[in-house]
């Protein structure tokens, strides 16, 4: 744990600055770079290697692609659900100081397990290390962000979160290309090594460069001795728990599939977003107008987890679908089996994001100008239904390599991959501004746990999706993307529909 008696406190200095901005931003701007480059880099192997066959130049698991699947969404979801805990533990015990520090060394850590040439059991033990180290530290280094700028203007605020979002689609853009390379060309394992050594270099520097942090972050110091022992022994006992169960799974003990687990954590996921959306509406002294923009909170949290059940299938059934059916000869001769890794494509999302994410900035400001920018519910209503026409796309591209048993060109991948970002831009950045504004006051934090929780249940339904798309035949695949499609582009037209209701509801919030 960091001690902040042995740091060197450093103020904000803006002659010493970052793009002008304090010191400290480029602190967390290279964190966050290499810890999203551990998860992207990892990310874009997991799937590959896990249904990798066993007697391959390089083997993998060789398991079926349903279990692939689940394995990803029980991954990603956790990781997104480890977000609340790892929130709480830092502002009721560590701060989020240290919470980042010890959650990038718990990244690594698990990264190097996944590194070690052993059985199955022992990856998915790395792999809940990681969910642990990324619970810790993904949700605090935001909040010391914000911390930095204490007492200075909005719009200073949201360029420093500007300036920190490009570090993690850099990361992002780069890891595919580097750690991808490495795994899916010559070795997994040898992928999944410099993932954990690029999130040891980030630590490193986070650990030199502490001190222009200022007094962002450090432990909270308005708990009595009673309330933080109180503390530790809810994540104590909270931590035996989980451990036992896990022990029991992985010995077999509790007879369950992966597959079913992943469902099974669906639907409590589920449960808890319905109980405590039902506590809130039904039992919280809230007045009207809180109750209905608490309403519009759980309609975007229904959205955000239809948009991200088809958007985060890119590591799945896109990934597997580049590998199987992309013509991939571009570079080829570069690469063993001549041609190059799918896992590429992985950097496709982040590269679209940072050319395009400033023209979608300029133009919801321009459209404010002229009083035309769409209201929050029209925005998701616009990323869903451009999520739907992404599986358009890809509807048409599984017909043609059903139809001409030859691979598609990258151009297909390449224009899904576009249209879903252009969603994303629609959907994400406003659900969280919106989350903040519109929950009630005494609410914000558990509300903003709702987000993280609408991103987990998709991630969990896109790997569970994956799977099952992953391992049909390709005449049936273009049915499938076209239920995708109805799906998405579906829901995006109601919320279009219900756009001006929903926009009554949320009063002076757009």
């Amino acid at each position: 744990m960091s001690d902040p008696s042995s740091t060197t406190i450093v103020s904000p200095d803006y002659s010493k600055s970052f793009f002008g901005h304090p010191r400290g931003l480029a602190t967390l701007f290279m964190t966050e770079f290499f810890e999203r480059f551990t998860y992207y880099g990892m990310r874009a192997l997991l799937v590959l290697f896990l249904v990798a066959a066993t007697d391959a130049a390089n083997p993998g698991f060789g398991i079926d692609r349903e279990t692939a699947g689940a394995v990803y969404g029980l991954y990603t979801g956790a990781v997104y659900l480890g977000s609340l805990p790892g929130g709480w533990i830092a502002d009721r015990l560590i701060g989020q100081r240290s919470a980042v520090l010890w959650g990038g060394v718990i990244i690594a850590l698990g990264n190097f397990i996944l590194a070690i040439p052993a059985s199955p059991p022992v990856f998915y033990f790395g792999l809940a290390v990681i969910v642990v180290g990324v619970g810790l530290l993904k949700p605090n280094i935001s909040a010391i962000v914000g911390a930095l700028y204490e007492g200075q203007s909005g719009a200073r605020r949201d360029a420093g979160f500007s300036i920190f979002y490009m570090g993690i689609n850099l990361g992002a853009f780069i890891a595919p290309l580097i750690a991808g390379t490495l795994g899916e060309a010559w070795n997994w394992r040898i992928g999944f090594f410099f993932a954990g050594i690029a999130m040891l270099i980030g630590v490193a520097q986070y650990k030199f460069t502490e001190k222009y942090l200022g007094h962002a972050g450090l432990a909270p110091q308005n708990l009595t001795a009673e309330e933080r022992s109180r503390s530790w022994r809810v994540v104590w006992i909270a931590s035996a728990i989980v451990i036992a169960l896990g022990a029991l799974l992985f010995a077999g003990v509790i007879p369950v599939s992966i597959q079913a687990l992943a469902k099974g954590f669906g639907t409590a996921m589920v449960a808890l977003a319905v109980a405590f959306f039902g506590h809130v509406l039904i039992f919280a002294d809230l007045t009207t107008e809180e109750r209905k923009r608490v309403a519009v909170i759980a309609v975007f949290f229904l959205a955000a987890a239809v948009f991200w059940a088809g958007f985060e299938q890119a590591a799945t059934t896109f990934n597997l679908f580049t590998q199987d059916f992309t013509n991939r000869s571009l570079f080829g001769g570069w690469f063993p089996d001549g041609m190059h890794p799918a896992s590429w494509y992985q950097s496709a999302n982040p590269i679209f994001i940072i050319l395009f994410a400033p023209f979608f900035a300029w133009t919801w400001v321009a459209l404010g100008r002229r009083n035309l920018d769409p209201s929050a519910p029209a925005k998701f209503g616009l990323g869903l239904i451009l999520l739907g026409v992404g599986f358009i796309i890809m509807m048409f591209a599984a017909q043609l390599v059903a139809s001409s048993g030859s691979k598609v060109a990258p151009t297909w991948m390449l224009m899904t991959y576009l249209l879903h970002t252009f969603g994303e831009l629609c959907l994400s950045p406003v659900g969280l501004s919106n989350v903040t504004r519109l929950a009630p006051q005494r609410y914000v934090g558990q509300m903003m746990g709702t987000w993280f929780l609408g991103a987990a249940v998709g991630n969990l339904i896109a790997g569970l999706l994956g799977g099952h798309i992953g391992s049909s035949e390709v005449g049936e695949m273009p049915g499938q993307f076209l239920q995708m499609a109805l799906i998405g582009g579906g829901g995006g037209v109601l919320l279009l529909l219900l756009a001006r209701p929903l926009a009554n509801w949320m009063g002076g919030a757009r």
